[in-house]
């Protein structure tokens, strides 16, 4: 057991943030840290997140295209994902899904149909997908009340609304809960963090970015996730370390392939 118990389940240790001071971080982290899940954006950055898995104990990787960097994306993409999909500590597809915010992102169709794409891979290794979400809650939603079947996820950094949570929830899916819940204008991220069942709450970081209260406006980094975990338990009305052993439980749930 690490010194919180904690696990940041959305991280991208391999950003170029890092690179300075990445080995004394990661020293430290080992300490402080049950676990970290580095998500991959594109090819780089997925190489990157397996690499560090297979160097650290404590680190897991996932391995996908987020939806601002579909632009040039190979042909054969879907081929050197299921290829990293096979490896013990590559535990999930992502960072994947729609992004509507930036106008120089692929159209909205192309986004559609390649994130579709990675679904379906994540099926074929049942691997659950971790969900981008941006600007896009609407056509989001519908994708997952008509189209996607058959696989885990979470909504990382859920920023879409309480009715959104609820038909989410139904299903079972779970969501991933960071700084910008400690933001003093995120009540609406509350309400959601006090209605959605417990047991399908994720805590993460997303560093370098959204760093929480009261380091915001610094680089962000996963032993972080520790004010977000305290300020979740305030919300919640419960004991930190409670609340640490649930998102840590739910984690390896849904993660199975964590050891």
């Amino acid at each position: 057991m690490s010194r919180t118990g904690l696990w940041d389940s959305h991280a991208h240790l391999d950003d170029e943030a890092f690179d300075k001071d990445r080995e004394e971080l990661l020293a430290q982290l080992e300490q402080d840290l049950d676990g970290v899940i580095n998500a991959g954006c594109d090819a780089a950055s997925s190489a990157k997140a397996v690499e560090l898995a297979r160097r650290y104990a404590f680190i897991y990787a996932a391995v996908g295209y987020h939806p601002e960097n579909l632009t040039g994306i190979p042909a054969d993409y879907l081929e050197q994902l299921a290829k990293w999909a096979q490896l013990p500590k590559v535990v999930a597809i992502g960072e994947i899904g729609l992004d509507y915010y930036w106008k120089e992102n692929e159209p909205k169709e192309v986004q559609k149909r390649i994130f579709l794409e990675q679904i379906d891979l994540a099926k074929q290794f049942n691997l659950p997908v971790i969900i981008h979400d941006r600007d896009a809650h609407g056509d989001m939603l519908e994708l997952f009340q008509k189209e996607v079947r058959g696989v885990q996820a979470v909504f990382h950094c859920f920023s879409g609304s309480l009715e959104m949570a609820k038909e989410l929830a139904k299903r079972g899916y779970y969501f991933g809960f960071g700084g910008t819940s400690t933001y003093k204008n995120a009540q609406k991220v509350r309400e959601v963090l006090q209605y959605v069942p417990k047991e399908l709450i994720l805590l993460e970081t997303d560093c370098p970015y959204l760093t929480p209260v009261p380091f915001r406006g610094k680089r962000n980094n996963p032993g972080y996730v520790e004010y977000t975990a305290r300020n979740a338990a305030e919300v919640l009305q419960m004991d930190f370390a409670e609340l640490a052993a649930l998102t840590a439980a739910n984690t390896r749930r849904l993660f199975w392939k964590i050891k």
